[in-house]
C-alpha cells in the first residue's frame, strides 16, 4: 500500500520527558508554557485533541474538557502518557501521523499542538487536516518555533548566521525541525479557516547562562510580562495563538468518533481491532493505544 505521507518525526523508543524536560533543565520553559496556556485555554469543554501529546506533559492543563484524546505518532510516547494518566475514559490514546487524522469532521470543540508544528515538513496540510476534525467555533492553540526570533536577527545581523531570519519560507534547521517566519503562519491559518483572536510571545529568556544565574521565579514573572506584547512584536522564539475555527462545520453527530485514514469511511470503535468495512484495513488496540499509523502497513 503506498501512502503519500511527508517525512513524519518519531520519537519511538524516546526517553524525551525523562532526558528533556525533566533532567534537561526545563523548568523554565514548561512553566512559562502552562502560563500562556492558561492565558489561551477556555474554561471548559467536550472534547480536547492535543496533537503531539507525547508523554503527556501538557494534558493535566486541560482538564476542563470532558473529554481528552492524546494523539502522537510514537506508541512509546503514549503509553509513557497512559503510565502518568492512567485509563479513565476521560483520555483516549491515539497513535496516528497528522496528515491522515482517523477521526471524523466536527469532532473536537479544542484542539492543541504545542511544541509540534516545528517537526511538521508541510505545516500547511498539518493545519488543514486539523481544520478538518474541528466544529465551528472551536477553539485551536497553536504554538509554533519563530525564525524572526531577537537572536536570529542578531546572528544574521552580525554574519552568524546565513539564513535570513526576515524571509517568509520555513528554515529546517536540523532534520524535521523548522522554523517559521509569524506571518507566513498567519496566512496559513487564514487558508485552513481560523481567525487569530490572541497572540503571545512566550519563552523570551531561553538562554543557558540566563536559566543559570537569574532565579527561576523572577525569570518566569518577566516572561509573564512580556508575553502580553504578543499582539504588537514577536521577537521571541515560541509563539501561542489562540485561534477559532471558522467556516460552516456542524458537531459530529452522537455515535460517531473515528473514520478510516486512508479511505474516510467511518469505524465502528470495536477493540481489540478496528477494520474498515470499505477498504479492508485493520487497526489493532494494544495496551489501551489504538494504532492508525498508515506506515506501518505500508510493505
Amino acid at each position: 500500500m503506498n501512502v503519500d505521507t511527508p517525512p513524519v518525526c518519531n520519537y519511538e523508543g524516546s526517553d524525551y520527558q525523562q532526558s528533556f524536560w525533566e533532567k534537561g533543565g526545563r523548568a523554565y520553559e514548561d512553566a512559562v508554557e502552562a502560563i500562556a496556556l492558561r492565558r489561551l485555554l477556555p474554561k471548559g469543554g467536550a472534547r480536547m485533541l492535543e496533537l503531539g501529546a507525547g508523554a503527556g506533559r501538557n494534558t493535566h492543563r486541560y482538564e476542563g474538557y470532558e473529554q481528552i484524546v492524546l494523539l502522537d505518532y510514537s506508541t512509546t510516547q503514549l503509553q509513557q502518557a497512559r503510565e502518568r494518566l492512567g485509563d479513565s475514559p476521560k483520555y483516549k490514546y491515539i497513535a496516528a501521523d497528522i496528515y491522515h487524522l482517523p477521526f471524523v469532521s466536527g469532532l473536537f470543540d479544542g484542539a492543541t499542538m504545542i511544541r509540534t508544528l516545528h517537526h511538521m515538513a508541510d505545516a500547511r496540510a498539518a493545519l488543514d487536516q486539523v481544520r478538518s476534525v474541528l466544529q465551528t467555533g472551536a477553539i485551536f492553540i497553536l504554538e509554533y518555533a519563530n525564525k524572526r526570533n531577537l537572536k536570529s536577527i542578531l546572528r544574521y545581523t552580525f554574519h552568524r548566521q546565513a539564513w535570513n531570519p526576515f524571509s517568509p519560507e520555513p528554515i529546517e534547521f536540523a532534520d524535521l525541525n523548522f522554523d517559521f517566519h509569524p506571518l507566513t503562519v498567519r496566512a496559513w491559518l487564514g487558508l485552513s479557516k481560523f481567525a487569530i483572536q490572541r497572540t503571545l510571545t512566550v519563552s523570551h529568556f531561553r538562554v543557558g547562562f540566563l536559566k543559570k544565574i537569574v532565579p527561576l521565579k523572577l525569570l518566569v514573572w518577566m516572561d509573564q510580562v512580556l508575553q502580553l506584547t504578543g499582539e504588537w512584536w514577536q521577537l521571541s522564539p515560541s509563539i501561542f495563538l489562540r485561534t477559532k475555527a471558522i467556516g460552516d462545520t456542524p458537531a459530529a453527530q452522537a455515535g460517531q468518533f473515528f473514520k478510516c485514514p486512508s479511505c474516510g469511511a467511518p469505524l465502528e470503535d470495536t477493540p481489540p481491532q478496528l477494520v474498515c468495512s470499505q477498504c479492508g484495513l485493520r487497526f489493532p488496540v494494544a495496551n489501551g493505544i489504538y494504532d492508525f499509523r498508515l506506515s506501518e502497513k505500508q510493505s
